[in-house]
């Protein structure tokens, strides 16, 4: 089973001793894409903070933010998992987890990046500030930048097994699965069971839940079909869309009865 996440948007400070290495990063056939982002982010956060408020889309209490992007090379690291904070990353709850599930969050958890393009949550990474949806001056939209390198690398990462797919939009437009992959992967809407309405914030937290359960569950669905069954045996309520026809994804409603 392989988990796609999105980022979180704030995240904790950046760890300290050795810097970041890219060639040590998952998934090595990201290594060129990475450097090209990381090397225009830091050159755009080292000149006018203006414009890379801009291109950033920051508030002026945020520059900060743009400061850190400076250090990019130079700060020190930690495991991406320990970096991405929020509500989805504090209801998964990685730090305590049992060891096996710990171990099972390590093969199958891939967080997608505007910077990265996407990391295990052992990769080793500074903190920093760029989405996916920002526009750099110099390659452009980062949706489109990471589309061709992330089709590579996710054939290998994909595997033959389950795609459970809970990345948002923004995150979905650097990789879309298609064809056989597409038929194996499953996205996931939470809404309001009273009411049928999607919530919002706590769509992140129920996902976060939803993949906390099956780690330390030790479940492993080998399909759509399968995720379902092992989602209701965990005690959630899913309603299944299985897709009406080949190379698109099954489509998972959780109800919620309260919003928490």
């Amino acid at each position: 089973m392989l988990v796609l996440l999105p980022p979180s948007e704030g995240k904790a400070s950046s760890g300290r001793g050795a810097p970041l290495k890219l060639e040590s990063l998952s998934l090595p056939e990201l290594t060129g894409a990475r450097e090209a982002v990381l090397a225009e982010l830091v050159e755009l956060c080292a000149g006018d903070e203006g414009k890379a408020r801009e291109v950033l889309g920051l508030s002026e209490g945020l520059r900060g933010e743009v400061a850190k992007n400076t250090e990019l090379r130079t700060a020190g690291v930690r495991p991406a998992g320990e970096i991405y904070t929020g509500v989805l990353y504090d209801a998964l709850d990685l730090a305590s987890l049992d060891p096996a599930a710990k171990r099972r969050a390590t093969r199958s958890l891939l967080v997608f990046s505007g910077l990265w393009g996407a990391v295990r949550v052992t990769d080793r990474i500074p903190s920093y500030r760029c989405s996916m949806g920002v526009r750099l001056p110099a390659l452009g939209a980062l949706g489109a930048h990471w589309r061709a390198p992330m089709a590579d690398a996710m054939a290998e990462a994909a595997g033959g097994g389950l795609v459970l797919d809970l990345r948002s939009s923004a995150y979905a437009a650097a990789w879309k699965p298609k064809g056989e992959t597409a038929g194996r992967t499953a996205t996931v809407r939470v809404l309001h069971a009273p009411t049928r309405k999607v919530v919002s914030h706590f769509n992140k937290a129920t996902k976060g839940r939803i993949v906390r359960s099956l780690l330390s569950s030790g479940a492993a669905p080998k399909g759509p079909a399968e995720l379902v069954e092992a989602l209701r045996d965990l005690g959630y309520e899913v309603e299944a869309q299985a897709p009406a026809r080949s190379g698109t994804a099954w489509a998972l409603d959780v109800l919620v009865d309260e919003i928490h």
